[in-house]
């Protein structure tokens, strides 16, 4: 069954009469993308001709949805005020929820859901998603990502849902229909990104280069497009990377000639971060971007710069003409000509119980059990536990980065549950905690000790790379929870909070049981529902778990479809109490 939301024929026609009445100026405001702040000033909303402002790390409208917005309602007001009266496009990164928004419900990170292999239950999500993004004042969202990572040394593994382009095609697509249609009423526009090679970098480097062949390409990257456009997709973003030593937002090849032509996209092609200044300025456009994010003191020189080169000849008519069409009939789409501000009615959604329910579910069907010794799992309730770890008592700590600030947070916040209290919830016993493994404590039945990653975002994640704060093991400190409660006799259970596999295989050696728990948000009980039995595990590695730093040496990691590598688990690879 085609669910796929469907072009109006009379949007074409719409957009057509509508472009024709453009001036060039009103051209290239639609095809501009500014933050609400720093960047503009509100009244150039008008003067500009703004077609689309993002929210992104830097000051929130307020504390209150209403506030979100009210602010985004006195910019859309602005819009609507210009000779054309053209609505705005209103982006943010939703990438795991609203995660921009405190007291929104924060899902899974793309790895964790990768891990259900779950297509209806991330369609689900991806409502929500559209559903709480819609009550802060948003129509598009950057999401989902269609990178099938090929190094887990990049910092953006958890970002995408598996190694496997078959599951991230099946996923994707599930993605764009639950961001777009969305029940049939709050849908919001989706963004498949990025295109194309993010994920496949050398050495896992963002931004870096890929040196996959096109013939790779079209077999492990492609599908995953594919299936975002057969869903219908709204927009895709371009990558940061380079290919055959060309910035991908300069590749005419891959955005027009593959991208457009070949795969028949008919949404938008967005820049990434200030791409304009970066990758080559026309360049850009000649490629076939069609909204740029003119960001951080890109505005002026790029609408000034486009211009210059139409009249100039540099950039012929019909390409802008392309781009400004594509943005309109997504407006058209979307049905912001007849309701272009937010819906007051949904704010009381906002991480409502049965949004939070469906984020516990995810949460449980994500978690991986590597190894489970001697029956150590499922805990009794009549156990006396020591939850050990700052990561266990820390709703910050375990839902990693893009989580109310762009680097993630190491505190607790708004509605959210941490792994300790949901495992209080269901022990019978007084549940002790050790949040730095210096305890004295001997007399308890099981020592869970809670590890992992601290909250990373794009390439401040990647190891090795530009800023090189992370590592492929867990940090000594981490070790030492394991070690100390292992010396001491007790029967040891590890939950790994981290956004990719790392070589652990001596703490899996040690313990009595190890959970890969990915970056779970906000609905910590999740975990303690599995470790108590309630639920059995479902989880399946979406990637191939490394046995050393050693598979690292060259330019991937272990992938399923490299005979050449021997990893530690393979892909699907996942344990269960009941066979």
């Amino acid at each position: 069954m085609d669910r796929k939301i469907k072009m109006d024929p009379k949007i074409a026609l719409k957009t057509e009469a509508l472009l024709k009445q453009m001036t060039l100026d009103e051209k290239i405001g639609q095809m501009t993308q500014v933050r609400h702040f720093d960047d503009i000033r509100m009244e150039e909303i008008q003067t500009r001709f703004i077609g689309s402002v993002i929210h992104t790390q830097g000051p929130v409208p307020g504390k209150e949805a209403s506030e979100w917005q009210s602010k985004f309602t006195a910019m859309q007001e602005r819009a609507l005020a210009t000779r054309l009266g053209i609505p705005l496009l209103f982006g943010v990164d939703a990438v795991h929820g609203q995660n921009t928004f405190e007291g929104a419900t924060i899902f899974p990170h793309n790895i964790g859901l990768g891990a259900t292999r779950n297509a209806e239950l991330v369609e689900k999500v991806s409502t929500i998603t559209a559903i709480e993004s819609k009550a802060t004042g948003f129509n598009w969202v950057f999401s989902p990502c269609a990178a099938v990572p090929l190094n887990e040394k990049w910092g953006r593994v958890y970002e995408a849902f598996s190694e496997s382009p078959e599951i991230t095609a099946s996923l994707t697509a599930a993605a764009v229909l639950g961001y777009q249609n969305a029940a049939g009423k709050y849908g919001v526009m989706a963004t498949a990104k990025h295109f194309i090679g993010d994920g496949a970098t050398d050495f896992g480097i963002e931004g870096g280069n890929t040196s996959l062949s096109i013939e790779e390409v079209h077999r492990l990257l492609i599908p995953p497009y594919r299936a975002a456009i057969d869903s219908g997709v709204g927009a895709i973003m371009a990558s940061f990377n380079t290919f055959e030593g060309i910035a991908m937002h300069a590749h005419k090849a891959m955005i027009t000639d593959l991208l457009k032509q070949k795969l028949n996209f008919q949404g938008i092609v967005v820049s990434d971060w200030k791409a304009y200044s970066r990758f080559g300025q026309n360049e850009i456009i000649n490629a076939g971007i069609d909204m740029v994010m003119a960001v951080d003191g890109d505005l002026y020189a790029f609408q000034e710069g486009v211009k210059k080169a139409v009249l100039n000849g540099e950039i012929v008519q019909e390409r802008i003409d392309d781009a400004v069409r594509r943005i309109l009939k997504q407006k058209f789409l979307l049905g912001l000509f007849e309701n272009p501000f937010p819906d007051q009615k949904l704010i009381k959604s906002i991480g409502i119980q049965e949004h939070r329910d469906v984020a516990r579910q995810a949460v449980r069907e994500s978690l991986v059990l590597l190894k489970n010794n001697n029956n150590a799992l499922p805990l009794r309730k009549d156990q006396k536990v020591v939850v050990v770890g700052e990561f266990g008592d820390n709703a910050g700590l375990q839902s990693g980065g893009w989580t109310v600030n762009w680097q993630g947070t190491s505190e607790n916040y708004l509605g959210a549950t941490t792994i300790l209290k949901g495992v209080s919830m269901y022990s019978r016993c007084e549940v002790l905690y050790d949040p730095d493994g210096t305890a004295q404590i001997e007399d308890v039945d099981v020592a869970l000790i809670v590890v992992g990653e601290s909250p990373y975002a794009e390439f401040f994640g990647d190891i090795g790379g530009e800023m090189d704060k992370y590592q492929l093991t867990l940090t000594e400190r981490h070790q030492n929870y394991i070690t100390t409660y292992v010396e001491k006799g007790i029967k040891t259970v590890v939950v790994m909070i981290s956004g990719r596999p790392l070589v652990v295989s001596n703490q899996i050696k040690q313990c009595d049981a190890f959970v890969a728990a990915w970056l779970p948000g906000s609905e910590g009980h999740g975990i303690a529902e599995v470790l108590f039995g309630k639920y059995d595990f479902k989880g399946k590695l979406p990637h191939s778990w490394p046995k050393s730093e050693k598979d690292y040496l060259g330019k991937y990691g272990p992938n399923y479809w490299d005979n050449s590598s021997s990893p530690l688990f393979p892909i699907g690879f996942g344990l269960k109490y009941h066979k």
